[in-house]
């Protein structure tokens, strides 16, 4: 194995159009031990914003031997308070520091007033609500000097005064940004079922040339409702309605990227790695159909 103090992290590698895998800490030891059969790995931004330390050792000894991919949770594109350049500013040295393949955020919120709510919260669907998007994702890419993923986020409520779609939300941010789009079809899924529309709609309003990633995810039920209500947990198998979702997905914008993600009861890394083959089976076959 490469020892630390010899890499070399100068170009970025491009993410390739498989599967791959979500790395959080207790895989750490036996990813490193093993170097075992994956195509890529992402991991969350703000957990190596630290300068030196165990973590970004960590990070740089997979870089060296995988694509790697940056998803942020912090930088709170969407809040009414300024861009929060300290956080922009811990991404951006992260960023050329590992040269990831690419580097992604949510259309969401999470902050306000200074205080960091830990959370990623909805934004109503408007034309003031955009206008800020666009604005903060030019921001942000001319700091890192490259384009950005953003994601569709997991929501459990709706604004009355909403006038836009959300899938027609996201197509034109990206549009008018020059942003790309990291589609989680589970996200999707989960908002078809909570706020009641048809999930392929979100799909139909998506095009190749937009989509750059893709996550896949398990969420789960909350019990004890009037009306059934799922949340965006990370923590269960991507089930069988995802999957179908995702088959339509490929055949409808191609092959791209595609992350498993599991954050919470994190199982074995080998069923990590069956989930990621069946995202591979997934993407294959339906491929093979459509071409």
């Amino acid at each position: 194995m490469t020892s630390f103090d010899a890499i070399q992290l100068d170009a970025i590698q491009p993410v390739p159009a498989h599967a791959g895998i979500g790395l959080r800490p207790p895989h750490f030891n036996h990813v490193l031990e093993t170097l075992p059969d994956t195509a890529w790995f992402e991991v969350h931004s703000e957990n190596f914003f630290a300068s030196g330390g165990e973590m970004m050792r960590v990070l740089e000894r997979v870089r060296a031997h995988y694509p790697l991919s940056l998803h942020g949770v912090g930088l709170s594109l969407g809040t009414s308070d300024t861009l929060y350049r300290e956080h922009l500013t811990q991404l951006d040295r992260l960023v050329r520091r590992i040269q990831p393949g690419l580097v992604s955020e949510h259309i969401s919120w999470g902050g306000v007033g200074g205080f960091h709510l830990n959370a990623l919260l909805p934004l109503p669907y408007t034309e003031e609500s955009l206008n800020l998007l666009v604005e903060r994702v030019d921001a942000v890419q001319e700091v890192l000097g490259r384009q950005i993923l953003l994601e569709n986020a997991s929501t459990y409520l709706e604004f009355e005064h909403s006038t836009i779609p959300e899938w027609d939300f996201v197509s034109e941010l990206a549009r008018r940004s020059g942003g790309l789009i990291l589609l989680d079809v589970n996200n999707i899924y989960v908002n078809s079922v909570n706020h009641g529309f048809a999930a392929r709609d979100f799909i139909d309003a998506m095009s190749g040339e937009m989509v750059a990633e893709i996550h896949l995810a398990g969420f789960s039920r909350k019990q004890g409702l009037p009306v059934p209500l799922l949340i965006d947990s990370h923590d269960h198998p991507v089930y069988p309605e995802v999957w179908d979702l995702y088959a339509y997905a490929v055949g409808k914008i191609g092959l791209k990227p595609t992350l498993i993600e599991w954050d919470a009861h994190i199982p074995e890394f080998s069923v990590l790695q069956d989930e990621a083959r069946k995202a591979e089976q997934v993407m294959y076959e339906t491929n093979a159909v459509t071409c």
